[in-house]
């Protein structure tokens, strides 16, 4: 009985000293934090809604007659993912892109409700303030389960593009939920580091070459804005999958279902069983991209965006 006393005294006593240790790590300094004004570029805009001040991007102008597409990045990304796409989109369409709450160059508040639904509502105000009247709401991965939510509750809403989105598979980890004081701190601490997102984001490519120095460069300055670490630290512990796939029977706009067909991180024959649960859709399958399509094939994406005109109208 003494033997066991001392082993489990001994193990307490490890798991403290873990515990300090794990606290210690998630505060110590982890970098400087810069003003947004210096780390913004000459094209970048800047909106607030309720209280929060959003970096977004524009291509083109609006159009007589064609719905503004509004594009909504993935987890730990920002505007910076549509690149690509945007520009192709600009003569056909009034396109914009902005940062969430949390992420890129958009104000990081740490009393943030930072869940899907509190995301979307931020969304159909930044719609408000820029008098959109009619919008094709666009979404990556985690940004394709806020265009859910914008799609069904915003009346501008007139269709909605997915990409590769987060609603059948999240790729939110169960343990998530289980997170406890210091562990969201630590995982916005990780994501501030360089070479874990790298491989991050590298794993989720067909061709990760296209993940150059620049666009590194790119993606790390979220982590040196102001308030970045205590605001991510709020966001982690919202980082737990949604209920989107339950809401799909009131998703009545049409929508586009564009998706990489070599997505490492989703099961085979997720997009034809999402494409079944939305009655009003169309699925364009793209073979060479894997879940960054509109990165790695920006053109095919812009073709199925664009050749959905006569389907938005349906709506109109």
């Amino acid at each position: 009985m003494h033997i066991f006393r001392q082993a489990l005294l001994t193990l307490v006593t490890l798991l403290l000293i873990i515990y300090v240790g794990l606290i210690a790590y998630a505060y110590w300094p982890h970098g400087e934090e810069i003003p947004v004004a210096e780390l913004a570029h000459k094209d970048d805009l800047f909106i607030t809604i309720d209280g929060i001040q959003l970096r977004y991007q524009t291509w083109g102008a609006p159009q007589a007659g064609q719905p503004a597409i509004v594009l909504i990045h993935g987890f730990a990304n920002s505007a910076f993912t549509f690149r690509n796409l945007g520009p192709l989109l600009g003569n056909d369409y009034y396109t914009l892109a902005l940062d969430m709450p949390g992420f890129g160059l958009s104000d990081k508040p740490d009393d943030h409700d930072y869940s899907n639904a509190s995301q979307a509502n931020i969304i159909k105000g930044f719609i408000k303030a820029l008098g959109l009247k009619q919008v094709v709401i666009g979404g990556h991965s985690m940004g394709g389960a806020h265009a859910v939510h914008v799609a069904i509750d915003a009346p501008e809403a007139v269709g909605a593009i997915l990409l590769n989105p987060g609603i059948i598979t999240t790729g939110v980890p169960p343990v998530t939920q289980y997170l406890f004081f210091p562990l969201p701190r630590i995982a916005a601490k990780t994501f501030a580091d360089r070479q874990f997102r790298e491989r991050f984001i590298k794993n989720s490519f067909v061709n990760p070459e296209l993940i150059t120095e620049e666009v590194m460069d790119e993606l790390m300055l979220v982590n040196k804005t102001e308030g970045y670490m205590d605001g991510a630290t709020q966001l982690m512990s919202y980082y737990v999958a949604g209920n989107e796939i339950e809401m799909l029977d009131d998703l009545h706009v049409p929508v586009l279902i564009v998706w990489g067909a070599q997505d490492s991180n989703k099961p085979a024959g997720e997009a034809e069983q999402l494409q079944g649960l939305i009655a009003n859709s169309k699925l364009v399958l793209v073979d060479d991209a894997g879940h960054y399509v509109h990165v790695e094939a920006p053109e095919e994406s812009a073709a199925a965006i664009r050749d959905a005109k006569g389907f938005w109208a349906k709506q109109r």
